[in-house]
């Protein structure tokens, strides 16, 4: 990793402030900020590590780095690198690791989200295969006898009988009223062209984390939502769950046209109604691909040419009703005039935001859209 855009801050500890942790479970907490930040590259995080014990003086004669390497082994944290013939044992991390990186990012992002009932979502509409809304209405025929609302029947037949002989009939019985269950299928594009690590900045770790964290989130609180992730530079590529740690920036421009195409492609695909595109990006689009794999590239200003197979995507996305909300960690007045009029053309939302505030803005807007679609 480049020690120009790598900090220490956030990994758990401060110099002056004791750790009242047993040993491997202080190493584990810097050790998941590391992992993460190295994407993946074990050796590297352990070389870091290493940099931060002679700064910080975490270990001591009872437990080492070795010790807790050893630790990590055993607990199935990593494993022997697959092809590894050198004289010196390499390590990679596992698939429980890469699931609690993901847990991980989920605490430190969503961590002070209320609880709610696990997979559950609201719309105005109203049906079948629901959850209870604390409504009532009267009972149809056809209706399901495990809806009837006991207490509620009982006492509208003790109201329309008054002092007289007591009976039930049909104009008594109420059924709770529910609301219909939606489902969302969401695609979270993240920008990995050279920019994300540019200006001293790292800029594509938090936005890894968001993807990581948003994952983790819908696979427990919305497990009946869809998610698909890609990344986007020159080209565009999805990437699978457990790929995320292993996210890294190469020699890129931003090509958003491929993007959005991929993301439509891949919603397209679903079934359910509600579908939108949530794009990190920080750079101006830069790149398309021609024909016969040849791309046109230019990073000087706003390529007309570019912008305008940019807003035709956002039109297209439009009529097809998937929802484009944009968080571009950029402020140049100049890129955000571009985002507004994409923005526009989509009736899609935008948001020019921090790293720090990033996660709850994409969870907030997650939220906010189950609830809708494109057009309501």
């Amino acid at each position: 990793m480049d020690s120009s855009y790598f900090s220490t801050e956030g990994l758990g500890f401060e110099k002056s402030k004791p750790i009242h942790q047993k040993p491997f479970d202080k190493f584990f907490d810097i050790f998941k900020e590391l992992i993460t930040h190295t994407s993946g590259d074990f050796e590297e995080a352990i070389d870091w590590l290493q940099k931060l014990d002679q700064e910080y003086k975490l270990t001591d004669a009872d437990y080492t780095i070795d010790d807790f390497i050893d630790e990590l082994l055993k607990k199935n944290f990593i494993a022997p690198a697959e092809g590894n013939s050198g004289l010196i044992q390499a390590f990679q991390i596992t698939p429980k690791t890469e699931k609690i990186l993901r847990q991980h990012a989920l605490q430190q992002i969503f961590g002070n989200l209320e609880k709610s009932r696990q997979g559950n979502h609201r719309t105005k509409f109203k049906g079948i295969r629901s959850e209870d809304s604390g409504e009532f209405r009267p009972y149809q025929f056809g209706d399901s006898v495990e809806r009837i609302l006991l207490t509620e029947s009982l006492k509208n037949a003790h109201v329309r009988n008054g002092n007289q002989s007591f009976d039930l009939q049909q104009e008594d019985i109420v059924i709770s009223e529910d609301f219909f269950l939606t489902q969302m299928s969401t695609v979270l594009m993240i920008d990995i062209s050279h920019s994300m690590i540019l200006y001293g900045e790292d800029r594509i770790t938090p936005a890894k984390k968001v993807a990581m964290a948003l994952a983790e989130l819908i696979k427990t609180r919305y497990p009946k939502d869809h998610l698909e992730i890609l990344v986007f530079g020159n080209d565009a590529w999805p990437i699978e769950l457990k790929d995320m740690p292993y996210l890294k920036v190469g020699p890129y421009h931003t090509n958003t046209v491929a993007g959005l195409q991929l993301a439509m492609e891949l919603l397209q695909k679903r079934k359910n109604t509600n579908k939108q595109i949530f794009m990190i990006t920080d750079g101006k689009p830069s790149c398309l691909k021609l024909s016969q794999g040849h791309y046109y590239k230019n990073s000087v200003g706003l390529d007309d040419h570019i912008l305008q197979k940019c807003y035709q995507k956002a039109i297209e996305a439009k009529r097809l009703k998937i929802r484009i909300t944009t968080f571009m960690i950029a402020s140049d007045p100049y890129l955000r005039k571009f985002i507004q009029q994409l923005t526009l053309l989509n009736k899609g939302k935008a948001f020019y935001t921090g790293l720090d505030q990033l996660g709850k803005m994409i969870f907030e807007d997650y939220d906010a859209n189950r609830k809708t679609s494109l057009g309501t």
